[in-house]
């Protein structure tokens, strides 16, 4: 090892090294708090001037993380602040930003690159930078790397860079940032070692793979096994459907078989940030090396086709109690993207919305956890309002939601999640769809 790597080695062992994150948010929270409650100094740094507020106040951020856990980041001396040229107080620098896709599905680099360009101006020799990001394979070298260099300083020499790609399943009470195994690659052999000393000091196990590509091809790996066989079970979904088969219990049945079959289950289309999003990075990517990845596109239409498809069955559903999709009063129940948490991120129910209402239903949504939705507010979950609705569709199974009053008392249920299931007889007329 090299003097500064030594030198960050030890500071690394010793918790004195200092945790800059860049980008807090739903990956950068969880980091920042994990890393504090180890000992360490973490500054977070994040452009949204109401996030650092909250952040340094002690709020309650994110409904899936509480608020004690946010008061006892400050008790912790963790901070955030908006104000970058702090970077320069920094050992090491974890960069949590957002990755979309742009107008044209093609990946937008434009917050990893701005977040490369604020280190640039300010790290110091003998730093670690390592992105988090979802992304393609080659990023980190092709575009982090050399705006970093930029500074005067070279990778592997002067500071020390890495991939290790986020796992975060917000809501997930069972897998929280220390219990999920940390994949990683650097740019040089040092590199990896100090990410690899850094991240076990949160994480139960480290995971260390040959390059920053492989680490980043990883990511997307676990992103494209689930779109595709998301999309399988959606479109199987519809087939069984025409044929008068509960895809459901086709499910519970077959994974009763004890090995070469894994559980997936459908649903009204894919939200969040990764699944309908990350996939297509490799797709992109595949383009430049004269080749095509037809099973990401073919998913990506099937689960975006899947709104569409929920739209309709909500309109035949209404038809055949003999009444038109205009001027229906219909309840969406649940827009986060998935249970328990309050991410609306691509979620499929707000897409869902909007094609009702294309279709000239009046629309009105019920969701704990999401108080607002473009300036409408969540109606309450009572005895009048599920009466007044012509149709409720449940779009997310959130835990803390009274299905079996909505059963007792609505007039048609159209249920994407199955959960009605669990209550015997409800008087609504139910469709899965």
């Amino acid at each position: 090892m090299t003097d500064l790597s030594e030198t960050l080695q030890r500071k690394i062992e010793n918790k004195d090294a200092k945790i800059g994150i860049i980008g807090m948010g739903y990956v950068g929270i969880p980091l920042g708090l994990e890393f504090a409650n180890k000992g360490f100094i973490v500054l977070g740094f994040d452009k949204d001037n109401n996030r650092v507020k909250d952040i340094n106040s002690g709020n309650q951020v994110m409904k899936h993380i509480k608020q004690k856990e946010m008061q006892q980041f400050i008790k912790n001396k963790g901070a955030a602040t908006n104000d970058f040229s702090k970077i320069k107080n920094m050992d090491c620098l974890i960069i949590c930003v957002p990755t979309p896709l742009d107008e044209h599905e093609q990946p937008d680099m434009s917050y990893v690159e701005s977040a490369s360009k604020e280190i640039s101006g300010n790290f110091q020799k003998g730093n670690l930078i390592i992105l988090e990001s979802t992304t393609y394979p080659g990023t980190t070298k092709e575009v982090v790397k050399p705006i970093l260099e930029k500074s005067g300083l070279t990778a592997g020499k002067d500071f020390f860079l890495a991939y290790s790609p986020e796992r975060e399943d917000p809501g997930n009470k069972d897998f929280n940032v220390s219990k999920i195994p940390k994949v990683m690659g650097g740019f040089t052999d040092n590199c990896l070692k100090l990410t690899s000393t850094l991240y076990k000091n949160i994480v139960s196990d480290t995971v260390e793979v040959s390059s920053m590509e492989t680490a980043e091809s990883t990511k997307l790996m676990e992103n494209i096994f689930r779109a595709v066989n998301i999309a399988m079970v959606n479109e199987l979904k519809l087939v069984f459907s025409r044929m008068d088969v509960d895809i459901w219990e086709v499910i519970d049945a077959a994974k009763t078989k004890p090995f070469g079959f894994m559980p997936f289950y459908p649903g009204p289309g894919m939200g969040g940030h990764c699944i309908p999003i990350d996939p297509f990075y490799l797709s992109w990517k595949a383009k430049e090396y004269n080749t095509e990845a037809k099973f990401i596109e073919l998913a990506g239409e099937i689960n975006r086709k899947m709104t569409e498809n929920i739209a309709h069955r909500v309109g035949k559903a209404l038809n055949d109690d003999k009444k038109s999709i205009k001027d229906s009063k219909i309840m969406i129940v649940g827009v986060a993207y998935k249970k328990n948490i309050d991410d609306i991120r691509e979620s499929p129910a707000l897409r869902i919305m909007d094609l009702l209402r294309f279709k000239g239903a009046t629309i009105f949504y019920h969701d704990p956890y999401v108080n607002e939705v473009n300036g409408e507010q969540s109606l309450d979950l009572n005895i009048q309002n599920i009466k007044e609705q012509d149709a409720i569709v449940i779009t997310t199974d959130h835990s803390n939601v009274n299905y079996e009053l909505i059963g007792e008392h609505a007039k048609l249920i159209v249920d994407t999640r199955n959960v009605m299931t669990k209550f015997k007889k409800p008087n609504a007329r139910i469709l899965k769809a």
